[in-house]
Order: structure tokens, then C-alpha cells, then sequence
């Protein structure tokens, strides 16, 4: 698959993503969003909780899991930390990370809080 097109498969998975967690009532607030340390693909508000998820497209569940790195977690801890201190409980904002696989053929599978094991 070429860049560009691995890079619009991409922002289509990530579409997919968003919607799913839009019918299950939750709030995007972010795509995308940039901070000095890295990117966070979507940012959403459940409730009183921000979750921050990683967006995974491949052709199946478990190479797109295979593709999450030690160094893409730490850069989007270090993204999501700049992001909290714009909320008004700062760091003491309930968070998780969750990380949402799509395969080939644009099933979803979300893993919740899928960084604190």
C-alpha cells in the first residue's frame, strides 16, 4: 500500500471509529488533536471521563494490534498529559486510553483502557 494511500485509509478508519463512539453517546471533541509531544487521533468525552484513543487500521485485528510501539504509547501519554492541563482539573481528570482496531474490512474492535495493563 503507498503512502497516500495508507494515509487515507487511515483518516477513513479513524471516521469509522469516531461514529462508533458518537452512536454509543459520547462526545468527540478532538481528531486529530496536536500537541508539542505528539498527535492523539480522537479525543472523546464520556461523561465526566476524557478518553484518548490510538486509531489501528490494518488488515486484521492482530497486525493492527502488533503495530502499536512502546515509543507511539509514550509519545501519546506525553500528548495527552498537555491536553489535561487545559482541562480545569488538570491532571486530575479521569482519562483512559483506549485503542481501536479496524480491519480490511472495517469491523472495529476497541480495547478500553487498553495502556494500563
Amino acid at each position: 500500500m503507498s503512502g497516500a494511500t495508507s494515509y487515507h485509509a487511515g483518516l477513513v478508519a479513524e471516521d469509522q471509529v469516531a461514529d462508533h463512539y458518537r452512536r454509543s453517546g459520547r462526545a468527540v471533541a478532538h481528531r486529530r488533536w496536536r500537541g508539542k509531544g505528539g498527535e492523539i487521533d480522537i479525543v472523546v468525552r464520556d461523561g465526566d471521563d476524557i478518553v484518548f484513543i490510538e486509531v489501528k487500521k490494518s488488515r486484521d485485528f492482530a497486525r493492527a494490534a502488533e503495530s502499536l510501539s512502546l515509543r507511539q504509547m509514550q509519545r501519546i501519554y506525553t500528548a495527552a498529559s498537555e491536553y489535561l492541563a487545559g482541562e480545569p482539573l488538570g491532571q486530575l481528570t479521569p482519562a483512559r486510553f483506549d485503542v481501536a482496531h479496524v480491519n480490511a474490512q472495517g469491523q472495529i474492535d476497541v480495547i478500553e483502557n487498553a495502556f494500563a495493563a
